[in-house]
């Protein structure tokens, strides 16, 4: 089988408006979880779990998503058990097409074995903080801000889903490299969204919140901090 590229569609909105969940253990100050990406992070997390513990059946899986990524949900049907859509969340097309639920699946699935890659001491996916925030904890933490904010904003301009994959490949590789988690029931969730009529334009949006508004929070905080030792030294 060869890549094939991710061809935009226009569905009708089925999971995306379906009753949120939150995440376990998240603060308020997150968004919740859609019910597709509530799905998603279950099997994420089930394959953290035994990824974290060594598992030889895990780590070969995550070699296989790894390999999948880029690729045609249902290339590799040895990880077709993970990356499969439950029939009331998977939607119906006309053809043999993937549908936009096995596209988002598939993606975050393999986006995270890639941010997972030769960590086996901290879990890179968490409850509660989106794309926007991570990288935004990414720019503080690199020791180049500005080029991890050009990557953003490339991020920002991409008009397709496989561009917007790409770049978002990119920071994930950024964002392992400092042992930087995410949610990967909200990513799910986006990438969804991403496929919908207006969807991108709401998705990058959000992002860009999510990240200033990290940014903006850290900064107020910082300040609170050297005014009280301030005051303690007076």
């Amino acid at each position: 089988m060869t890549a094939t590229a991710r061809t935009d569609h226009t569905s009708t909105d089925v999971t995306a408006t379906s009753a949120a969940t939150p995440p376990e253990g998240a603060t308020a100050r997150y968004r919740r979880r859609q019910r597709f990406g509530t799905h998603v992070a279950g099997r994420v997390d089930a394959l953290q779990r035994d990824a974290l513990k060594r598992s030889s059946a895990a780590i070969a899986t995550m070699a296989r998503l790894r390999a999948a990524a880029g690729k045609t949900p249902g290339y590799d049907y040895a990880v077709l058990d993970i990356t499969s859509v439950p029939e009331h969340l998977l939607e119906h097309r006309p053809g043999d097409d993937p549908t936009d639920t096995e596209w988002a699946k598939h993606t975050a699935l393999t986006l995270y074995a890639l941010h997972q890659q030769a960590i086996h001491d901290t879990p890179m996916h968490r409850d509660g903080p989106g794309l926007g925030t991570a990288v935004s904890q990414l720019a503080r933490a690199a020791t180049s801000p500005d080029a991890v904010r050009r990557r953003f904003i490339a991020l920002g301009t991409a008009t397709s889903y496989d561009a917007t994959v790409y770049h978002i490949r990119g920071l994930i590789a950024q964002l392992r490299q400092h042992k930087i988690g995410l949610d990967y029931g909200l990513l799910a969730d986006d990438l969804l969204a991403l496929q919908r009529p207006g969807g991108r334009d709401r998705v990058r949006a959000r992002w860009g919140r999510d990240f200033y508004r990290t940014a903006a929070d850290e900064a107020d905080t910082q300040a609170e901090s050297t005014d009280a030792s301030t005051n303690e030294k007076e």
